[in-house]
C-alpha cells in the first residue's frame, strides 16, 4: 500500500484511504489493484520478455481500459527496471531530473517497489509516494515531479498515454527542490 512522506515536515500518511485523501488534494489520482491478480511467477520477476509483458497486461485488461476509457488514455505498455536493466544508471538520471509532462504520467505498478516525488501545492511543498504492487498513480500534466527506484532497485509498471509517442519529459528548473531532501 502506497505511503506519502511531506519532505518539509517529515510526515508520514499511511493508510489507504489517508494516502488517497491526501493526494487527491494534490490532484493527483491514486488507486489500488488487486496485485494477486498477477501469477504467482511474475510477481517477483523483473527481468521480462514480450510473452511475459503481455502476460502483465492480459491479466490487468479490464482494470486498464476502465481506467483508460475514464481518463482518455489511448496505449500502454509495460517498464521493467532492475540492476540487470542495460544502461540502467543513464536511464535513472533521466527520470531522477525534475520535469513536467503535456499529459498525465499514469503508472499501475504490478511489482517490486518505486517513488514519485511531487511538488505538492505551496502549503506541502514536494512529497514522497512510496508505491509498491497494486498501487495505481496519475501525476497530472504540468506538475513538476520525478519517479526513481527505491532500495530495492526492482519495479515493473504499467505506462498509459494520451500520446502515443510515449514519455516525453520536459524539464522544470525549480530552486526550491533540492535532492539532498531525499
Amino acid at each position: 500500500m502506497a505511503e506519502i512522506r511531506i519532505r518539509k515536515t517529515d510526515e508520514r500518511i499511511t493508510g489507504e484511504q489517508n494516502v488517497r485523501d491526501f493526494l487527491e488534494k494534490q490532484e493527483v489520482l491514486y488507486e489500488h489493484w488487486n496485485p494477486e491478480k498477477l501469477p504467482a511467477a511474475l510477481r517477483e520477476k523483473f527481468v521480462l520478455n514480450d510473452e511475459e509483458k503481455q502476460q502483465i497486461l492480459s491479466t490487468f485488461d479490464g482494470e486498464i481500459r476502465d481506467l483508460a476509457d475514464r481518463r482518455g488514455y489511448r496505449t500502454w505498455d509495460i517498464i521493467a527496471l532492475s540492476d540487470a536493466t542495460p544502461n540502467l544508471e543513464e536511464l535513472l538520471k533521466k527520470f531522477e531530473q525534475v520535469h513536467t509532462h503535456t499529459e498525465d504520467e499514469v503508472r499501475a505498478i504490478t511489482a517490486g517497489k518505486g517513488i514519485f516525488i511531487i511538488k505538492g501545492t505551496d502549503d506541502v511543498g514536494y512529497f514522497d509516494v512510496e508505491l509498491e504492487a497494486g498501487d495505481v498513480i496519475s501525476v497530472p500534466e504540468n506538475k513538476p515531479h520525478f519517479f526513481t527506484l527505491m532500495d530495492n532497485r526492482q519495479i515493473v509498471a504499467v505506462r498509459l498515454f494520451i500520446e502515443t509517442e510515449g514519455w516525453i519529459a520536459h524539464p522544470f528548473e525549480d530552486p526550491s527542490f533540492q535532492k539532498s531532501q531525499t
